[in-house]
């Protein structure tokens, strides 16, 4: 029997209602993004590192020396992809007089087409370029200021990430003890399965992201190698690292491996085939090599890898869309298990292959009957208004 003292809200109330507490969330993440962000990196890194702790907590290894040796392996491995970079970096120390004067002749020949085409003499080009650099030295140091600031809080925030993924593994069955009582309607084990699906799409999303970089660092690297580009390994592999950002990070990729083509060769067109090769590349990638590997692991479908790409780039920048991925996986999976919510699980999820074939059938029979209709619709033509040519024959 229903509540009598229960009030149904008009539809536009709900609707109101709804609406209000999406501002009011998405004002509270904007506000938030400095601590919420590396918490959000912190927990996948948690999930993902967490297998490795519990395997290393069977051996009889202390929990803080367990968690310890996790986050040593974490921090050796991104300090070696960080070193090689450096080490790359270094290595144009080599070419840097090359390229300047490879620049100082482009320049020169610039100077020359702007005379010849626009009558601008070179004392006039000489004096805007001087009056612009000036306004950009005024401006520099709130440049600068502003780069300080954002590189000072960005380190603050990794710094927090290993403090914040220690905490998340060391109390992480008191951290379920507080899912299962705030969850007390639904069961102990239920909770647990769900946590466990999370850590598995979150793990699977990881390795298959891995596997992508790699597949695309190779494609990179072979295309610039083919096309004679120096220092094309490190390029590849940079690009590949940059696609981290989804449809941003290949095109900042791109830009130095142009860069290096215009300066060392002295053909455009080689720039040309490395904007060519990159954007093969990233055509592969979205079309093919995530669908595949990663879209397969996380079970997302195409519109709401898009929407919460935008969202998350809307929400937070480039960290929010990095984040966006996992998250809505992470989503999909307690939707999926928690009644009522079953729907939005399904709506985020894959289209089944069941629903694929049943529309393919529809098309089809679709297309069979364009093809009869369009065959009646002739010989409708024929007995109304028949062919000439067809009666003298």
């Amino acid at each position: 029997m229903e509540n009598p003292r229960a009030v149904q809200l008009p539809i536009y109330a709900k609707i109101t209602f709804i609406l209000i507490s999406i501002a009011l969330l998405w004002i509270f993440l904007v506000q938030m993004a400095g601590m919420l962000i590396p918490i959000c990196f912190s927990l996948l890194f948690a999930l993902l590192l967490h297998p490795l702790c519990v395997r290393l907590e069977t051996w009889r290894v202390p929990r803080v020396l367990a968690i310890t040796l996790c986050l040593i392996l974490l921090v050796i491995v991104v300090v070696g992809i960080l070193m090689g970079i450096v080490v790359q970096l270094t290595d144009f120390a080599d070419i840097l007089p090359d390229l300047q004067k490879k620049f100082l002749k482009l320049f020169n020949d610039a100077q020359i087409w702007v005379r010849t085409e626009f009558g601008v003499r070179k004392k006039e080009q000489a004096d805007w370029l001087e009056k612009n650099a000036q306004m950009l030295t005024d401006s520099s140091g709130q440049i600068v200021g502003n780069l300080l600031s954002v590189v000072s809080n960005a380190f603050t925030n990794l710094g927090l990430v290993p403090v914040y993924i220690f905490f998340l593994l060391y109390y992480r069955n008191f951290l379920r003890k507080f899912l299962d009582r705030l969850f007390s309607s639904a069961s102990e084990t239920h909770i647990l399965y769900i946590l466990i699906k999370v850590r598995d799409v979150v793990r699977n999303y990881l390795v298959g992201l891995v596997f992508v970089m790699s597949i695309i660092a190779t494609l990179n690297t072979l295309g610039l190698l083919i096309l004679g580009i120096q220092h094309a390994l490190f390029f590849g592999i940079l690009a590949a690292l940059l696609n981290v950002i989804p449809y941003i990070g290949i095109v900042i990729g791109s830009i130095l491996p142009i860069l290096m083509a215009i300066l060392t060769k002295d053909s455009l067109w080689y720039a040309v085939g490395v904007s060519a090769v990159f954007t093969v590349v990233q055509f592969l990638e979205g079309n093919f090599i995530t669908p595949r590997i990663v879209g397969s692991k996380v079970s997302v479908n195409s519109l709401a890898t898009v929407i919460a790409l935008i969202m998350g780039g809307l929400l937070w920048g480039a960290p929010g869309m990095i984040l966006a991925i996992p998250f809505t996986a992470m989503f999909k999976v307690v939707f999926d298990n928690i009644p009522g919510m079953e729907a939005w699980g399904f709506l985020l999820g894959e289209v089944p292959e069941e629903h694929l074939k049943v529309q393919t059938v529809i098309v089809e029979a679709v297309e069979a009957v364009k093809e009869e209709v369009e065959e009646i619709v002739e010989d409708v033509k024929e007995v109304v208004a028949p062919d000439p040519k067809k009666d003298t024959k």
